[in-house]
């Protein structure tokens, strides 16, 4: 440490940020590798009033801190030598610390676009041709099942016509949802 003592005080700044914000941000590559750190950036780490705010993520995280401070420190530490202009290294700096938050940004929206919704939605078979199950009474005067594949899996599901009777086996089109576990067929 006595070294860092004889540095000018700019870079001594940049040295001071820059080493316990890289410890910091390799604890948290780790705990994200081993699954134990639940702060993925998309929650702010303070209680405000952020609901009418349609962001995926937050911009006041410790995370992005970290990724902040850790492109500052290390930018104007890069850089220090090569640009003597002090004020223009602070603001590459800042500038730089900026675009890893938006990287970071960018990297957790494509990570969030891999997610998937594999839960039921009875609006998801409107349209789609399935066969009977049980078969179907005429004119709505009573149910009978259908089967139809959604997303991959065979969904059973009460179905009524307004025609004749329809037989099992019978290929059928969806054409109205009446309830949630309920459809208006037609024979194809």
């Amino acid at each position: 440490m006595d070294a860092l003592h004889n540095l000018e005080p700019l870079l001594r700044v940049f040295w001071y940020l820059a080493l316990p914000v890289s410890l910091i941000f390799l604890i948290q590559t780790v705990m994200t590798f081993i699954g134990s750190d639940t702060g993925d950036g998309v929650h702010a780490d303070f209680d405000g009033d952020l609901d009418g705010v349609e962001a995926p993520f937050q911009l006041f995280t410790f995370r992005n801190l970290i990724n902040f401070l850790l492109g500052f420190s290390w930018t104007g530490i890069s850089f220090y030598g090569l640009i003597d202009n002090r004020p223009i290294l602070v603001i590459l700096s800042v500038v730089v610390g900026v675009l890893f938050i938006l990287i970071f940004f960018a990297v957790i929206k494509q990570l969030q676009k891999l997610a998937e919704d594999n839960s039921f939605k009875i609006q998801s078979v409107l349209h789609k041709t399935g066969s009977v199950y049980l078969r179907i009474p005429e004119n709505r005067s009573g149910t009978g099942k259908i089967q139809v594949s959604v997303n991959g899996t065979f969904r059973e599901i009460d179905a009524i016509t307004n025609n004749e009777q329809i037989a099992s086996g019978s290929t059928i089109k969806i054409i109205k949802i009446e309830s949630n576990n309920l459809v208006l067929v037609e024979k194809l």
